[in-house]
């Protein structure tokens, strides 16, 4: 039996329910409190409720963060979260206000104040967080996400040099959430496509976990959980947006999908391809998963065929490929480069920014070359 190691991160509690009730007792320990949201979100009914729970612990806001979380807002995140004197930083939004605040939070900690030292923090995207039993960092997170991307259950977070177009990671156990609330109806005002790509990021998490070379019996489990209970619950949201029941479904799987990450079974190039697609062309977190997910199975087909198996029965097809390509037609969802903008005359330039690592390095079928990678990104036109 080969040697594993199974790493939780330092997250101490996810609570269910109406955030007016979950989130008080998160923050009564503290005096001072930065909510970081995004624009889109700064005037909705959920960051209204957020902002009367916290009452008067409400020190500052910042509700700047961008798509990818460009340097440059992690930066002015982490400098009011300096100057506020915050205890705890409360996150409200999806994946990038989430791993900006991450980043943000790990630059007030080590006292990075420019854009060279926040570049400092990126690590490889194999790196694995180090130990947590240690003096807990101030400020932690208390997350309330908008979406189903599961950011708040990882301790890793990407963000983007914008100049250079390149998306780097952060990894460190207490940059997890201290705290997760999944409220249902936070997600109610998120756009539709917003929400249903980011289940598609869900169900990305864990299928590339399913069909991995190296798997392990933790992972297996929540990752076929979380894909049964994605594939009816995404559907049932498309089809009664106001569907409490459907959304907490989808809530509760996509905190399984990723929990696979933690017994050691990587992602693949699906996830590898994305962060090229979002560095390099903006394409949202989501939707790279909606383009690469389908096109990458079918490219390792060859050598994990029998797990692929699994997939199509699941979402209803012939093969793992046709099967999730429909589901994610049927959502809505576009799965082609073209539909992003992106044509045959930028495959090439966009695979030669593989920098040879994971998690593309990772995938259960070898990718060797910048040619594997255009090879792939061919199969989304």
């Amino acid at each position: 039996m080969p040697q594993t190691i199974h790493r939780w991160p330092a997250q101490q509690r996810v609570r269910t329910g109406p955030v007016a009730e979950t989130l008080p007792p998160e923050i009564e320990d503290c005096g001072r409190v930065l909510l970081a949201t995004t624009r889109s979100l700064v005037r909705s009914d959920i960051a209204r409720t957020v902002r009367a729970a916290l009452g008067s612990r409400l020190a500052a806001e910042h509700a700047t963060m961008r798509a990818h979380s460009p340097l440059e807002d992690v930066l002015d995140l982490a400098a009011m979260i300096a100057d506020s004197g915050a205890e705890r930083v409360v996150t409200l939004g999806g994946g990038s206000v989430i791993d900006g605040a991450k980043v943000a939070c790990r630059a007030a900690w080590e006292g990075v104040t420019d854009a060279e030292g926040l570049v400092g923090l990126a690590v490889s995207r194999g790196a694995e967080p180090e130990e947590w039993e240690r003096v807990e960092p101030l400020p932690r997170i208390v997350a309330v996400p908008t979406t189903l991307s599961a950011a708040e259950f990882a301790p890793h977070a990407g963000y983007t040099d914008l100049a250079a177009g390149r998306k780097m990671r952060a990894v460190s156990p207490a940059q997890v959430p201290r705290a997760v609330l999944l409220d249902p109806a936070a997600t109610l005002e998120t756009p539709a496509e917003l929400l249903l790509s980011s289940g598609i990021r869900a169900v990305d998490h864990a299928a590339e976990r399913l069909c991995a070379r190296d798997r392990a019996p933790f992972s297996d489990a929540v990752s076929r959980q979380a894909l049964v209970m994605l594939a009816r619950a995404l559907p049932a949201i498309r089809r009664t947006a106001a569907d409490l029941a459907a959304r907490s479904e989808a809530q509760q799987a996509m905190w399984l999908s990723v929990m696979g990450g933690w017994s050691g079974v990587p992602v693949g190039a699906s996830h590898g391809i994305g962060y090229i697609l979002g560095g390099a062309r903006g394409v949202p977190h989501g939707i790279t998963s909606c383009l690469g997910l389908p096109a990458v199975m079918q490219w390792n087909e060859p050598v994990n065929r029998d797990r692929q198996a699994e997939i199509a029965h699941l979402f209803g097809g012939a093969t793992g490929h046709a099967a999730l390509r429909r589901f994610i037609r049927d959502l809505g969802l576009p799965t082609t480069l073209a539909e992003v903008g992106i044509g045959e005359s930028e495959i090439e330039p966009l695979a030669a920014r593989w920098d040879g690592g994971p998690p593309i390095a990772t995938n259960p079928r070898p990718v060797r070359s910048h040619a594997d990678v255009a090879e792939i990104l061919r199969l989304m036109r």
